[in-house]
């Protein structure tokens, strides 16, 4: 369980042993019985390591995953093409979020680009001593987040699920009524405003030794990234309105 999944008496308390378990990411009894049987000694690995499935495991995925994400929608957008040829696109990877969003404050003044795209990854609660009703239902698996919520401008949530809709992307909507702990939050209110769209993989464990997460996730969310950025047009605009 990750750190800031714990409430204040379990931060308190080390877990018992009878307490815990091992994610092999089988989705049901018979999967992990085909991989696993009573008495099987177990170690940790911290490098990459995929499991049933598409479910992979490694430390770090917590943002390098994001930074594959950024590098494959490009990679999508340069092979694929469909880019308006009067719009700019920019990838950064950024450092320094974990302090501050320093990064991203920097690389967001300097590009100054009417819309932003971050990409992160959100906590799954798909598993036992997590709570859906207070931490909302990601799972993994389902496809990437889509976020809602202040920090999220209103026409880019939009055009983020049009596209993943009409291209058959699955998604999930993540909610966030305030500011958010992502590069988003400073994308959004450098310079004059940048117009923000916050996607991201649900991951568990996550700052452990073990996140666990899905590949097929991984790999939606750079279609769906690229997806956005081939509907944005110059003339695309971003001021938060009712729509019909």
């Amino acid at each position: 369980k990750p750190i800031h999944l714990l409430d204040e008496e379990e931060r308190k308390r080390k877990p018992n042993l009878h307490d815990l378990w091992i994610d092999i990411g089988a989705s049901n009894r018979q999967e992990a019985e085909e991989l696993v049987s009573l008495g099987d000694v177990v170690t940790y690995q911290v490098e990459f390591q995929q499991l049933l499935g598409d479910r992979a495991t490694a430390r770090g995925f917590d943002n390098k995953m994001g930074s594959f994400i950024v590098a494959e929608a490009l990679r999508l957008l340069k092979e694929e093409g469909g880019l308006d040829p009067k719009v700019g696109v920019y990838a950064v990877a950024t450092v320094q979020e974990e302090i501050g969003l320093r990064g991203a404050k920097t690389s967001a003044f300097t590009i100054a680009a009417q819309s932003g795209l971050c990409v992160d990854v959100n906590h799954a609660v798909d598993y036992p001593g997590v709570s859906a009703s207070r931490y909302g239902k990601l799972d993994v698996g389902k496809g990437p987040s889509v976020m809602r919520g202040a920090n999220a401008n209103p026409i880019v949530f939009r055009m983020v699920r049009q596209a993943a809709e009409e291209e058959g992307i699955p998604y999930q909507v993540d909610v966030a009524p305030g500011g958010t702990g992502t590069d988003g939050n400073a994308m959004q209110i450098n310079r004059g405003g940048m117009a923000v769209g916050i996607l991201g993989v649900a991951l568990r464990y996550m700052h452990t030794p073990c996140e666990l997460l899905s590949l097929t996730d991984v790999e939606n969310c750079a279609k769906l990234m690229a997806a956005y950025c081939r509907r944005v047009k110059p003339d695309t605009d971003f001021t938060p309105r009712l729509l019909d």
